[in-house]
């Protein structure tokens, strides 16, 4: 049962706003907005004393196929609800739903369901991460599933979202890829890069074209060389775009993280869960899309293949690894899991920061940099 908070004032916070981190700061909650932000004498009202307790934006997660046993993919409402659950308890306030390739009939009425979660407010929105991806990078997609991306399959995707769709993940060297790109953006859509084994020569035109995120870079795509750069190099290169990195520790080293995260700045770098439904669940064998996948040790893996199937990651997590094994700093990983991810989805001005005015989506931490309360919408979910 969710707890409506109406008129509440935390104290004594250690709060991350825009500018820095602040100590014994106070927040004030309202209606479900952010009432104020200040220092000094808080204002009247209930209070919850945080004893020194990080307060952070609740995160914001662009990237998710599901957890807690449940899949985005799902025909199932409820299931659904159980994966978007499970995330929130974990600090998640906002997040697009990711969708694995399936055929296209499949995809459209994956769509149906999720698009009224996405009416409802229960999702930011819908990313599909496929079918338009390269057969030499597809990961843990389906490779019989994988098409190129010609017009009048490009349209009928976003015409079932009904304006749902926030984000498409493609391979651009692929026949009409970078045409797509074109596609995506008039419509109004963020054109994403990845499972791509395109070169640098066909990368940059994607970009050109105006393709601003890289999808969970490193992963799912041809590797940097000194004498091709790849995908990799056209990305981390180009400041119109913006990194996705999954801060799980097993899909990349800390050491690629802190480069790729300090290269590119706090303005270009976005941290993922890419989680798949075992995430807060058990080991055990799952379904992505339409292949069979083995977690074992919180690390999933095609059966067939032995390739790595997203993660069971969820943000906290991504946040703590960021700080405490990549060795970035605090307000570093603040703009990676809710500053950045908001000014991409277009919402900065309703979420992603500790702000008057915005929505009370924030998550208090402790010591460890755990997660001890999560409001969202002023409300405590965990």
């Amino acid at each position: 049962m969710l707890e409506r908070v109406t008129d509440l004032v935390l104290t004594d916070g250690r709060l991350a706003l825009p500018e820095g981190l602040v100590d014994g700061g106070w927040l004030a909650v309202a209606q479900g907005r952010i009432a104020g932000v200040g220092t000094g004498t808080p204002p009247p009202g209930e209070r919850l004393d945080l004893a020194g307790a990080l307060v952070v934006p609740g995160f914001i997660d662009t990237h998710c196929h599901g957890g807690g046993g449940g899949s985005f993919s799902s025909a199932e409402t409820k299931e659904i609800i159980r994966a978007i659950t499970a995330h929130r308890r974990h600090g998640t306030t906002t997040m697009l739903a990711s969708l694995v390739s399936e055929p296209i009939r499949s995809l459209v009425n994956q769509q149906a369901v999720l698009r009224e979660l996405v009416e409802d407010g229960e999702l930011a929105g819908i990313h599909l991460e496929g079918p338009f991806l390269a057969a030499a990078r597809c990961g843990a997609h389906d490779p019989a599933l994988l098409r190129e991306p010609d017009a009048a399959t490009v349209d009928a995707l976003l015409h079932a979202g009904h304006g749902a769709v926030r984000m498409v993940t493609l391979a651009p060297e692929l026949t009409g890829g970078v045409r797509a790109v074109r596609q995506l953006v008039e419509a109004g859509v963020i054109a994403a890069i990845g499972h791509t084994d395109g070169t640098e020569e066909q990368i940059r035109p994607a970009i050109d074209a105006g393709a601003t995120v890289g999808t969970h870079l490193f992963n799912g795509m041809r590797p940097l060389h000194h004498r091709e750069p790849g995908p990799i190099g056209a990305l981390l290169d180009d400041e119109r775009v913006t990194i996705e990195l999954i801060c799980d520790l097993v899909h990349v080293h800390p050491t690629a993280l802190r480069l790729a995260a300090k290269y590119v700045g706090r303005g270009r770098t976005v941290l993922i869960s890419d989680a798949m439904s075992a995430t807060d669940a058990a080991d055990g064998r799952y379904r992505l899309g339409r292949l069979e996948v083995d977690v074992r040790d919180g690390v999933a893996t095609v059966a067939e293949t032995g390739s790595l199937a997203g993660s069971t990651l969820t943000m906290d997590v991504a946040f703590r690894n960021l700080v405490r094994a990549a060795g970035l700093g605090i307000p570093d990983a603040v703009r990676a899991t809710s500053g950045r991810p908001a000014e991409l989805l277009g919402i900065a001005d309703r979420t992603g920061s500790l702000r008057t005015g915005l929505a009370a989506d924030l998550v208090v931490l402790d010591e460890d940099l755990r997660p001890v309360r999560v409001l969202r919408r002023g409300e405590w979910v965990a």
